[in-house]
């Protein structure tokens, strides 16, 4: 018989305190660590580094307009498969797939408003939708918002962010450049100005076209902006780069960019621009 028994121990469930997802966003720049909330009541701009993160269409034309002024129009515009594309995966089928996940028809919100009391046509790009490609419905859309301005004897601006083309729409997708081009030359035959800006990653098609026609083109800070990829023209070319190529600040060094504006100065800034490039034809016409 044993002199001494084992020690019975009892067993403590520590039940682990449930933490929110999605409660906190780290900056790429400098690793910090930021709430959420912040983030998203800044115009999702890293309040201490200026980093800009991705902006919805919905929340930047929030963030530009002023407050109740915007009419949303063309919200029933969205893309169909002429070309039975079927490669990888069912186009109608992403496109379902995408929508559910932004709740939006496609690519592009536009409407009209005001900025600063002026009356503005304005077509938005979302990221989130298929990368933003461009479409027979987003460059419909774009096309109208441009017409819509010529109508409405007002500026147009367009908020580009995109990867291109849209590859399962083939030589549709590729009509789109010289349609939306080809509204604006008519905008600009009206005398009436086109504010562009560039947000990161503005790509391929879309910046071969209506992207880089502005009467003035604006960039955001550090974003992405050319035709090829830097990784596909250092491949292609089999030279090195220079450092920041196809960044803002790069393009508006060689001339290509017109200003670089932060997201959180933007609306001041166009409510300017719009002041002198249209205020006196505005006058003029009342």
């Amino acid at each position: 018989m044993a002199l001494f028994g084992k020690p019975q121990y009892s067993t403590v469930t520590v039940k682990k305190k449930d933490i929110p997802k999605d409660l906190w966003t780290k900056c790429p720049k400098t690793g910090e660590i930021i709430y959420n909330r912040v983030l998203r009541e800044n115009h999702m701009v890293v309040p201490s580094s200026g980093y800009h993160f991705p902006l919805n269409a919905r929340d930047r034309i929030d963030s530009m307009l002023d407050e109740g002024s915007f009419e949303e129009m063309d919200m029933g515009v969205s893309s169909l498969d002429p070309l039975e594309f079927n490669a990888t995966s069912s186009y109608p089928e992403k496109l379902k797939q995408n929508q559910a996940k932004t709740q939006e028809t496609d690519t592009v919100i536009s409407g009209h408003g005001k900025m600063g009391g002026f009356p503005v046509s304005i077509a938005v790009m979302d990221f989130r939708f298929m990368a933003a490609s461009l479409g027979s419905a987003a460059g419909e859309k774009i096309t109208r918002a441009i017409e819509r301005g010529i109508e409405k004897n007002c500026p147009v601006i367009i908020v580009s962010a995109s990867g291109g083309a849209r590859m399962q729409e083939g030589i549709l997708s590729l009509m789109q450049l010289a349609k939306t081009s080809a509204a604006l030359a008519r905008l600009s035959q009206a005398g009436l100005p086109y504010f562009s800006i560039l947000t990161n990653p503005t790509m391929a098609g879309v910046m071969a076209s209506y992207a880089s026609l502005g009467d003035v083109i604006i960039a955001e800070p550090e974003a992405l902006i050319g035709f090829a990829g830097p990784r596909v023209i250092k491949e292609t070319t089999q030279q090195d780069l220079p450092a920041g190529f196809q960044t803002s600040e790069f393009l508006l060094e060689h001339g290509l960019l017109d200003l670089i504006v932060p997201r959180l100065e933007m609306r001041d800034r166009m409510i300017n621009l719009i002041k002198a490039l249209y205020g006196p034809k505005a006058a003029k016409a009342g």
